[in-house]
């Protein structure tokens, strides 16, 4: 690209110059030869009239008193009637530039200029337009090269940003120069690269969630599956059996409703659902993981609650604060329910020893973990609830007590009873 636009400015260059150049030079030629002309009439006619005063005046006209009216390079042939010839100065050879004046008295002058002299100027008015055209063209390589770099470089780098957004690099460089079209050019390829980033961000989020996610159930399921093969009572294989199935069902639902999210956030399916199903579903599938433990998970508070929202992201949310509580707790654990508003909340606590005081309400940020773990679980918990229309919050640091908020309608039974403690 640099060699084309080098290429097609002195192209241009030397087209103009070869136009003006040719017209300068032929009209500078007409006008030097129109000025020697016009200097050879001008002194002849200067030469007759001196002649014309000497005659008058009965004066003496030779040679030597005209010598001095005749300039050096020029020749004279004064012809008086009468009298001889008089030559004055040497006789050019060659081609001459001559001019003939007539004097009052009848005598003739003749002024005679050698030809060369105008070839001389000429010669150096074509050597002035020459060094002013090479002048001209030096300049505009110049020029062309300064023009091409600030064209040609640009794009360079663009190749090379855009290089760079294929090789799996997205970070935008923001890089402008001073070109309308290259800053447009550059403005795309920053919000390619941003889109890009935020793409992969997301991607990675997504595994990263999914991957947490899918690891408890799937242990879960394990387990299940296990006592299966441990057992050969046809009632306990039927009853295991149906809890896997529950569990696959809900790992489909957890698996859509990644995708939905890694999609948008804000999609979803609200529904009114019972919270003691939920609460019941989740105490169920994660009894045998305590069980080995040797600890115990319980429920109790108002019955019979009705929320708005996803019954599946729900699940996920006290899955998500469950496990928490089994990895970085201690003691029982208890799921809570009341009323607060026109919320629902549901309360998880343990009699661990609670959240450090350095961490506090980060305990939502992801990485963020008091201790050797990914510090994905809550902070997915949180995106899952705010998706939902509900929030996630820390409500007490030591012991622990995590509130899961979420809308409620009013519930189907005026009396309330408190839920059996369930181990």
């Amino acid at each position: 690209m640099r060699r084309r636009l080098i290429q097609s400015t002195l192209a241009v260059v030397l087209v103009v110059i070869a136009v003006f150049g040719v017209s300068l030079v032929i009209v500078e030629t007409r006008t030097i030869s129109n000025s020697a002309q016009e200097r050879v009439d001008s002194e002849a006619l200067r030469l007759a009239s001196i002649v014309d005063s000497r005659l008058l005046g009965a004066e003496t006209v030779n040679a030597d008193i005209l010598r001095d009216q005749v300039a050096p390079g020029q020749y004279a042939v004064i012809a008086i009637p009468g009298r001889p010839t008089i030559e004055v100065g040497a006789k050019p050879a060659g081609d001459v530039i001559h001019s003939t004046a007539t004097g009052e008295q009848g005598e003739t002058v003749r002024m005679e200029e050698p030809r060369s002299s105008v070839t001389r100027e000429v010669g150096r008015t074509l050597l002035i337009i020459g060094l002013v055209a090479l002048l001209a063209v030096i300049a505009a390589v110049l020029l062309a090269i300064r023009q091409a770099n600030r064209l040609a470089s640009p794009l360079t780098d663009l190749a090379e940003t855009a290089e760079r957004l294929g090789s799996g690099d997205p970070r935008p460089r923001h890089k402008r120069y001073g070109v309308p079209e290259l800053d447009r050019v550059a403005d795309v390829l920053d919000s390619s690269a941003e889109r890009i980033a935020r793409m992969l961000t997301a991607e990675r989020r997504l595994a990263a969630d999914a991957s947490h996610q899918l690891r408890t159930p799937l242990t879960a399921l394990s387990m299940r599956l296990e006592e299966i093969t441990l057992t050969d009572d046809p009632d306990t294989v039927k009853e295991e059996a149906n809890v896997a199935l529950t569990q696959v069902e809900r790992l489909t639902d957890v698996v859509e409703r990644l995708l939905t999210n890694s999609r948008d956030p804000r999609t979803g399916s609200a529904v009114t659902f019972d919270i003691d199903e939920v609460i019941q579903q989740q105490i169920a599938e994660w009894r045998p993981a305590y069980r080995s433990a040797g600890r115990a998970i319980v429920s109790s508070g108002k019955r019979h609650l009705r929320a708005v929202g996803t019954p599946g992201a729900v699940a996920q949310v006290l899955a998500a604060l469950i496990e928490n509580s089994l990895m970085h707790g201690g003691g029982t654990v208890a799921l809570r329910t009341r009323v607060t508003g026109n919320q629902a909340v549901v309360e998880v606590t343990d009699e661990g020893p609670g959240v450090p005081a350095d961490l506090g309400a980060r305990i939502f940020e992801r990485t963020i973990s008091g201790r050797n773990s990914t510090g994905i679980g809550l902070a997915v918990a949180r995106d899952l609830a705010e998706a939902d229309g509900g929030r996630l919050e820390l409500l007490q640091a030591q012991p622990p007590v995590f509130g899961l908020f979420l809308s409620r309608t009013p519930p189907l039974k005026r009396s309330v009873e408190d839920l059996p403690t369930v181990r």
